[in-house]
């Protein structure tokens, strides 16, 4: 995230990795909150904000 942001280029990322990253750390913070587990809902929280962060960050920077 912090090359990305640095260098403003996306161009070795790929946007459909990501959003399949996004949804199984998704379902991990699901899972954790059946199992009422915080550390697993705390740790995949921070995990999508980064990689919404960088899934924007791809959409904005690919190809410029």
């Amino acid at each position: 995230l912090v090359k990305v942001i640095k260098e403003k280029n996306a161009d070795d990322l790929s946007s459909g990795m990501l959003i399949v990253l996004i949804s199984g750390v998704s379902l991990w913070i699901w899972y954790g909150f059946l199992k009422d587990e915080l550390p697993i809902i705390l740790t995949n929280a921070f995990s999508v904000v980064v990689n919404v962060t960088l899934l924007i960050c791809c959409l904005i920077y690919k190809n410029k």
